[in-house]
């Protein structure tokens, strides 16, 4: 599950028109619980008054309203501008339970109106161009932006040249739904429509991309659909890693939900660097491996790797990995003063790309920003993650990572002890109660970041 914590509303502040858009080592399980049931506050005094300050955000997923929000907390006075092509958000995270039938498509989706009660400027136009020199944001209408500092959201693109035969226009036939809404929606009507006795190919993308463990609470969710409605049928990951998050715990998952390794498997998975999918016939959705084995798909919802959004690559602020250096206590760009990366797009290892990853560090970037604008010391950070995957009716499994700026400040570092996965011998009581808090998180995680 792509996963994300939560903030307070901000102090209010008069919307303008810029001439665009009417705009206007702890006890894990307690721990767990805590973020479940109402996430940790972003706890800093509000810094000293002074001139207004503008600060513009690009991308209104979770990250850019995480910071926008902190942002507005921490000193009331900056003035805070969020573009957004969008009017709706559509979370990843949750998105796998629409999949699998637990979940309306519309209770994943969001608005911006809350962001515009707490005094953030919403524009809804698309970002076309960040002139660093000149410290203006560029939209595609041709309106130009002025910053004193500039925080990037992008998410992530695709590379769709690593897979012959997959790009943009065929992904209304092949979809990825790595990118929530209508794709997602489409995926779930491929499964609705599939016989029963079809094969579902799921191809999981190489390391680095979003969210490690989606792809297989993604292969849970829809076999838990199966095993409901369509017991003939099967779902197939071919993955080219030899290994993936949470594997043991999922595994025993499969074992107790879907016969994984026996005769009547719902679930199969062939995985190592030889079984990535190279190439996809898009009309008869057979597939073939790099090691040269090809495989039909009913449905097939093919993944491919990733990188930094678009507008990370016009500006500047990628290297040759195709992602975002930063300054890990900052998340100020390494190669573009003055702009800061957040979320997916940025290289912020051991921290995973996720919504919650991205929210700890949206709240660490909104304190660094409010500090280097009002001429304070800079704090000393800390970050936290933590993932919920759903693998089937009443049975969730979890993951919780700390994390800390190490010694020198040049990167970030796991707090030894901390964190820690669920328990092996978990009972089903247990795994039954992670889905609750599972849910209860996002009830209040998305509440606090978008209102409502």
């Amino acid at each position: 599950m792509w996963m994300g914590a939560a903030f307070v509303p901000s102090i209010g502040l008069a919307s303008t028109d810029i001439g665009l858009v009417t705009m206007n080592k702890i006890d894990r399980r307690g721990f767990l619980k805590t973020l479940a049931t109402g996430a940790a506050l972003l706890g800093a005094p509000a810094l000293a008054l002074g001139a207004a300050r503008q600060v513009v955000v690009v991308g209104g997923g979770t990250g850019g309203v995480s910071v926008a929000r902190a942002l507005r907390r921490a000193d009331a006075t900056i003035a805070v501008t969020l573009i957004e092509p969008d009017s709706d958000y559509y979370t990843c995270y949750m998105s796998n339970e629409v999949l699998g039938g637990g979940r309306s498509l519309a209770s994943i989706r969001f608005g911006y109106a809350g962001l515009q009660a707490d005094g953030i400027q919403v524009v809804r136009d698309r970002v076309s161009a960040i002139d660093a020199g000149a410290r203006q944001v560029i939209t595609a209408t041709g309106a130009r932006l002025p910053y004193d500092r500039c925080i990037v959201s992008p998410g992530i693109d695709f590379r769709y040249e690593t897979v012959a035969g997959y790009d943009a226009s065929v992904i209304t036939t092949i979809p990825h739904a790595w990118k929530a809404g209508e794709q997602t929606r489409l995926l779930r009507a491929q499964l609705e429509a599939m016989p029963d006795g079809g094969t579902f190919i799921l191809a999981a993308p190489p390391n680095p991309y979003r969210c490690p463990p989606a792809p297989y609470e993604r292969a849970s969710q829809v076999a838990h659909y199966f095993k409901q409605y369509k017991p003939r049928s099967k779902v197939l990951i071919l993955d080219p890693k030899g290994s993936f998050a949470k594997q043991s715990l999922f595994i025993q998952g499969w074992r107790d939900l879907y016969g994984y390794d026996s005769g009547n498997a719902m679930i199969e998975w062939i995985g190592g660097p030889e079984q990535g999918v190279v190439q996809v016939d898009p009309v008869s959705r057979r597939v073939t491996t790099g090691f040269g084995d090809s495989y039909n798909a009913d449905v097939l919802n093919l993944v491919p790797a990733q990188q930094a959004g678009a507008i990370a690559f016009q500006a500047g602020l990628t290297d040759a990995s195709g992602w975002c250096p930063v300054d890990p206590q900052t998340f100020e760009s390494r190669l573009r003063p003055g702009i800061h990366v957040i979320g997916d797009a940025c290289s912020a290892s051991p921290l995973p790309k996720s919504g919650f990853a991205a929210n700890s560090e949206a709240k660490q970037c909104a304190l660094a920003v409010a500090a280097l604008l009002n001429d304070r010391p800079l704090a000393n950070p800390s970050y936290t993650n933590a993932c919920y995957s759903i693998v089937g009716a009443d049975y969730a499994i979890s993951v919780l990572g700390v994390y800390r700026l190490a010694a020198g400040g040049q990167q970030i570092e796991q707090v030894p002890g901390s964190g820690g996965l669920s328990r092996a011998d978990a009972s089903a009581e247990e795994r039954r109660r992670d889905v609750e808090y599972a849910h209860s998180w996002y009830n209040n995680f998305t509440r606090d970041l978008f209102g409502g």
